[in-house]
Order: C-alpha cells, then structure tokens, then sequence
C-alpha cells in the first residue's frame, strides 16, 4: 500500500459520511453507521499497532545512534510516535506493548515465528478483534507465559479471543472489552491460582487512603482499596442507591410520595453524603477510639458574635474556613460549648455543652421519626443528624417536641430546598416544596415502621 493509497482513504472518509449529515440519519442507518465505522476503526488500530511494532523493531536499543528513533532525534520510540501521530503517552504506550506480543518473531534462519498471541495477531489483522479486547486480554494472559503449559495458554487466549468476536459455540455475540477482562482474569486465576498471592501481597503493601490539600473549596480523596474491601464500599452504596432498596412497610401516602420526589443530587455526591453518614455512626459508636478522651467529632470554633450575626468558622483539621450555613448546620446537630477566652488568651469561662441532643432524647426521636423525615429519602436513622426545628439562636429548646432527624444532605439543604418542618403537639409534619406540591399541605411525616402499622390499622378499621 503505497502513501498515495492512504491518502486517498484518508479523504473518501468524511466523503462518505460527512459530519454534518449524521443528525439526519434514521434510527437504523445511525445503528447501521456505527457498526460499519467501529468496523473500519478496527482495521485502523490493527494498523496502528502494526506500524508502532515496525518502528519499535527499526529502532532497537542495541541499535544505538543507527536506530530509527535516535536517528529522528527522539529518545525512545514512543516519543517518535506522539511526535508522528500526536497520541498521548499512554496510548503510545499501549500500542507497543500490544506489538510487543502480536508482532511475529523471526528465527535465526529466517523462517517466521509465531506471535506470543497469535490469536490475537490474526484477530485483530481481520479487523474482528478491538485493541481494547486485546490489551485486556494480553493483559491478564501475558504473567502467565512462563508459569503454564503453553497448550494451556493457547486454549485460553482461543477461547477468549472467540469470545470477544462472537465466534464461541457458546455466544454468537461478541463479548465487550469489560466483559474480556472479566473473564481474562478467570482464565488467569484458574491457570495458576499461585500467582494471586503475589499479587496480593503486593496490593496489601499499596493500599492506602489520602486526603490532599483544600482546592476550591474540595478536598481530594485519593488511593487505592484492596478488592474485598472495595466489594464491602459498594455493596453499602448499593444498598442505599438502588432504586429497588427502599424502606419496607411504607404507608400508602409515603410509596407515593417516594415515587414522586426525584432526588437531585448525582451518584457520586449521594455516595459522598452516605460516608458522611457511616463516620458519623462510628463517630458516636462507644467502640471507636477517643481523642482526648472525646469522640473523634468535628470540633468548630467561632466567635460569638459570628455565630449570631452569621460569621465564619474553622474547623480543627481543615485549612478553608466554613460558610455560616455549615456552622450553624454543625451547631444545630451538635451543639455547642461557649469558651470565654480573654484578650491576652487566657480562658477565663468554661461553659457546659448547650443545644445538644442527649443520647435518650435522640433514642426517643429515633422512635417517633424512624429515619430522615423528607418523604422518599431512605437513610436510616442511625445516620441521621437531629435538627432543631425551632433554631436554638431563635428560642428553639433543645427537647424531643422540636428535635427531628434529617440525614446529612437534608439538613444540610433544609433551608434552601422548598421542604419544611413544623411541630404539631410535639408531632413532625412536613411541607413540600410549591414545585411538588401546589396545595402546600402539611402533612404527618414519620419513617418509624411502628407508627406506620399504627396508621394502617387505623385505616383498616376505619376505611
């Protein structure tokens, strides 16, 4: 194929499909479409892969300043191919380790060796095989080259390069790259379970968990989580964010409700508001350790006259200053001890705790409310804040008759998202925001499953 050829290729793509007329496919031809461009992409990266394993070859090491590399002024093959092709390092990288295994050898004698992945090789020249199906299969099977039979290695990767072109007696479909390295790594742990301790031992040594520094107004989180521990991280996610998990049991009006009321936040940032509802338990768990002989609790601190006029706090621990609505969001839930400190620093007044639910009145809440008030919210009580419904700034008592529980994210918005709470003889009822409901009706709210089964049969005997 000659550059000419290429080129006159490269120009009949957009020829054939220009951009512009993509909008006005059917619903058929745009299916019909994308298989035939992926089918040509194909081809292409089959090319990619072969080329960058050409240049590897002609720029070897032991070649020295004669390499092809070299000779380009570059100072390894994949600088000369990012430099050629404007890929990223990484992608650079994966070609020439995916050539690396599909590239065939030559033998002393000139005769032609078979690639350490031949299926793959002959696979991915038709064009019946994604480079991304390859790296995840090389990926897993390559380890094994020294430590399995080879007739053992050769019955994996056929069956897993039939699987992912949809030629396997068992599935005419072909398999995506995930599913690929799904069952690569079955393949790779049914052919030498030895070499999973290894790797474990290695995945125990890097395990860790990082908290960077304070970047507009986020903090990062970073590291990595061994496998079963990761397992345990999602199916408590799960738990909590399937749509088919919801609290049993439910009053007729609270299913409608839960029906009615979409939750606006992304996956991600629910994921964020359930581990801050789990530290919170352990928080408050009598098994956790203290911190001088204290709960392992934010500690906030704010002047007085911030705290009534809507100032800034600090929070022990993190650089960036808190808005008021934290503070008073962190004061509501846990209270508040005033220290009296004078203008050289001296503490000279030591106040008792104030604002603060005691544990037998949370339990006596816990009871009557059951878990977050806000109608379709299923966060159970234990990670629920107690909010004063009153504010305690306003006169609000700190007692069971103006203390209802709201998970994090509730409290957090309850001054900003439309729902309201008021107490009715010591009862919670709820408001729903005007987009929701137009009536503005308040209504009992409870998630306690005994006052649910007293309304039921309440109902039942009075239909």
């Amino acid at each position: 194929m000659t550059s000419t050829t290429l080129t006159d290729l490269t120009d009949a793509v957009p020829t054939a499909l220009p951009a512009a007329s993509v909008g006005g496919l059917s619903d058929e031809q745009l299916l019909a479409s994308t298989r035939e461009i992926e089918a040509l992409g194909r081809q292409v990266d089959a090319l990619r892969v072969i080329v960058a394993g050409e240049i590897a070859a002609r720029s070897r090491t032991e070649d020295g300043p004669a390499g092809l590399a070299a000779r380009k002024g570059c100072r390894s093959v994949n600088e000369l191919l990012q430099r050629l092709t404007q890929i990223s390092g990484a992608t650079g990288a994966s070609r020439l380790g995916l050539a690396a295994l599909t590239r065939p050898g030559t033998a002393l004698s000139g005769a032609r060796m078979p690639a350490k992945f031949d299926h793959v090789r002959a696979a991915l020249e038709a064009g019946e095989l994604g480079v991304d199906a390859a790296v995840a299969l090389t990926k897993h099977l390559a380890p094994l080259q020294d430590r399995v039979h080879p007739d053992a290695l050769d019955a994996a990767e056929n069956e897993l390069v039939a699987a992912a072109t949809g030629t396997s007696p068992d599935s005419s479909v072909p398999a995506s790259a995930d599913e690929i390295r799904i069952q690569a790594s079955v393949w790779r742990a049914t052919l030498d379970p030895d070499v999973l301790e290894p790797v474990e031992a290695h995945a125990m040594a890097k395990r860790g968990f990082r908290l960077g520094p304070e970047r507009n107004g986020l903090v990062p989180v970073s590291g990595g989580l061994l496998p079963e521990a990761a397992g345990r991280v999602k199916r408590l996610f799960d738990a909590y964010l399937t749509p088919t998990t919801a609290p049993a049991f439910l009053h007729e009006e609270e299913l409608a409700d839960k029906e009615a009321v979409q939750d606006p936040r992304t996956k991600d940032q629910q994921r964020h508001d359930i581990l801050i509802g789990v530290l919170d338990v352990m928080a408050r768990s009598g098994d956790t350790p203290t911190i001088g002989g204290a709960a392992p609790t934010v500690l906030v601190t704010v002047r007085a006259e911030d705290l009534e006029t809507g100032g800034a706090g600090y929070a022990d621990g993190v650089e960036s200053p808190l808005s008021p609505t934290t503070v008073e969001q962190l004061v509501c839930a846990g209270g508040v001890q005033k220290v009296l400190i004078g203008r050289n620093g001296r503490i000279l007044k030591l106040g008792s705790a104030e604002r603060c639910f005691t544990a037998p009145q949370r339990r006596a809440i816990t009871a009557r409310d059951g878990g977050c008030l806000i109608p379709g919210c299923s966060i159970p009580a234990g990670w629920c804040e107690v909010h004063h419904v009153v504010p305690a700034a306003a006169g609000g008592p700190t007692h069971p008759d103006n203390g209802v529980l709201l998970c994090w994210f509730h409290h957090r918005t309850i001054g900003t998202s439309g729902w309201a709470i008021r107490m009715r003889a010591g009862a919670p009822e709820v408001q729903a925001p005007p987009w929701l409901d137009h009536t503005r009706r308040w209504r009992p709210a409870t998630k306690s499953r005994t006052a649910l089964a007293s309304r039921v049969n309440a109902h039942h005997s009075h239909p």
